[in-house]
């Protein structure tokens, strides 16, 4: 993509701003990842699948979702830019994952195993204290959702989702929203006609 900073380079921003990195420990990262590109509506992963990478976001939007028996589709997260996302699960046990990944567009990833980003945690101290970083944001972001979805009105929820993905709110369509914040894309339409005239 012309113009668009490399791949990497959006990683390597993204590490910069959570912990000191020398240009030695930015090449050993550079070698642990792999480029990987994923048009709109493509796959990274497939429920049943066993996930063998982790992916860092650096450019697109990917959403992790799981469907239920009846065939509807539960979105558990967005990944934007600068997002991580992985089923640590599957990564870390082996078993067959229970999530589907896909783009919602036309995206640009890092993917990285799990033993590459062992040996990086383990070798590159800043590596270490950067994936903590983004590990306790992840983490805060997840327990939000959590008690969102147990405690607050369909309201509340838009508005949370509107503090925690700022930069795709008018990049995801309205039924894939609706289905992460578990309302109907009619109810979604009133929530937001009803905040725009406040």
């Amino acid at each position: 993509m012309p113009g668009q900073p490399s791949a990497f380079s959006v990683l390597r921003a993204y590490l910069s701003e959570r912990a000191s990195f020398t240009e030695d420990d930015f090449a050993i990262v550079r070698g642990a990842f792999i480029d990987k590109r994923l048009r709109a509506g493509e796959f990274l992963q497939r429920g049943g699948d066993i996930a063998t990478h982790a992916a860092f976001v650096s450019s697109g939007c990917l959403r992790n979702y799981v469907i239920d028996g009846k065939g509807k589709e539960h979105i558990v997260q967005f990944a934007p830019e600068t997002w991580w996302l992985a089923d640590s699960t599957s990564l870390n046990t082996g078993a067959p994952s229970q999530y589907f990944i896909d783009a919602i567009e036309d995206s640009e990833l890092l993917l990285i195993d799990g033993p590459s980003h062992q040996g990086l945690v383990d070798k590159v101290a800043a590596y270490a204290a950067a994936f903590r970083a983004g590990l306790q944001r992840h983490s805060a972001a997840k327990d939000q959702r959590i008690v969102s979805a147990l405690s607050a009105t369909a309201e509340e929820r838009y508005l949370q989702f509107l503090d925690t993905y700022p930069s795709i709110v008018r990049r995801v369509p309205q039924t894939m929203l609706a289905a992460y914040l578990g309302i109907t894309p009619e109810t979604l339409s009133r929530i937001r006609k009803n905040l725009s005239r406040q």
